[in-house]
């Protein structure tokens, strides 16, 4: 006789039950909130079209709006979002995008003070169409954005030196193309210009964090001095990643000097080596990556011609310990030494008084 149904599930079908439920809740709020979102970015849209119309036909100035925000305040008191500011920046947004169309599938898709951001910090319209792309795709907060914007992002990538258009299939060249930047902005760093390549290694290895978000998307960390052994001797590599999106081993080799010939042949080895080593037949051709402090582009194209393996090379700057406006108000060692003698002087007359 087959035992009752229990009227309790057991423990794992309870579980998963809740575990289901629990992720659909959350991906219907994530759509609520973004469908949110869309309509009041495509509501400021609207207002500021209709302030920027009114203005531009009946040649009002910019009174109209310090009385629209009273007015709109009085009449919705509980809803923020009606101040002078905002309105101009309603204002800006319409003039900024006249296309209803990219308000709703571009910029819609971004929070308000996310746009509102672009509008104060970027005045080129395919560059504020690129950064909203990238924050979408990477779910940048407002300061992530920020930090990119003012790191000049959309200007560093794909300006690498690179043979991937000879060495890569396409469409992977021209992907692995813009995955590389020129400068990397290491500025997160605290050490010294003049520190070894292992310091600069530990460093971002340490902060790998914030290295990665310097990287890009879609960066795997594999390890930092990465041993590979070939005919019996073994082979460190500085850094080496696995890239999600182009399915492919990333070696990374540091340089604290300027590019030299030779340290194209060095990753060209690095490259084969991971190829024949670690590679499998889903992945796609290993990339190398040269990061050096500073490199002569012809110097670059020269050494990349005779390579059979994808290498790019790019440089990076550090954080300069002050900045120049600061460095120009301190005092020199002249200075401070004179100003030390002068003090002693003066403290032995007291003394003899």
């Amino acid at each position: 006789m087959a035992d009752p149904p229990s009227l309790f599930p057991d423990d794992d079908r309870y579980s998963a039950l809740l575990n289901d439920l629990k992720q659909r809740i959350r991906t219907a709020q994530v759509r609520a909130a973004l469908a949110v979102n869309r309509e009041l970015v495509l509501l400021y849209w609207q207002i500021g079209r209709e302030i920027l119309q009114r203005q531009q036909a009946e040649g009002w100035g910019g009174k109209v709006i310090h009385r629209l925000a009273q007015d709109l305040k009085r009449e919705f008191p509980d809803v923020k979002g009606f101040s002078r500011s905002n309105l101009m920046y309603m204002r800006a947004f319409a003039e900024a995008w006249p296309d209803d169309a990219i308000v709703q599938q571009a910029a819609g898709q971004i929070p308000w003070f996310h746009n509102c951001t672009l509008l104060d910090k970027v005045k080129d319209p395919e560059a504020r169409r690129w950064y909203i792309q990238q924050t979408i795709e990477n779910g940048w907060s407002r300061n992530v954005l920020v930090m990119q914007i003012e790191s000049g992002l959309y200007d560093r990538q794909g300006g690498a030196v690179t043979n991937f258009a000879r060495a890569l299939p396409t469409p992977q060249s021209d992907l692995a193309q813009q995955l590389i930047k020129d400068p990397y902005n290491f500025d997160f760093l605290t050490i010294r210009k003049d520190a070894r390549e292992s310091e600069l290694e530990n460093a971002l290895t340490y902060q790998i964090r914030n290295f990665l978000l310097e990287l890009g998307m879609g960066f795997s960390f594999l390890g930092s001095q990465y041993p590979i052994e070939v005919s019996g001797k073994e082979y460190r590599l500085d850094l080496l990643f696995y890239h999600v999106h182009l399915h492919c081993y990333v070696v990374i080799d540091l340089k604290m000097g300027e590019f030299e010939p030779q340290h194209s042949g060095q990753m060209s080895f690095y490259v084969a080596a991971v190829d024949n080593l670690l590679r499998t037949d889903r992945d796609d051709p290993t990339i190398g990556i040269i990061l050096c402090k500073s490199k002569d582009r012809t110097t670059v194209e020269y050494a990349l011609q005779g390579s059979q393996q994808p290498i790019g090379v790019s440089s990076y700057k550090l954080r300069d310990n002050l900045p120049e406006s600061l460095k120009q108000q301190l005092p020199t060692s002249e200075q401070l030494e004179m100003g030390l003698e002068t003090a002693v002087q003066k403290l032995e007359r007291q003394e003899e008084e």
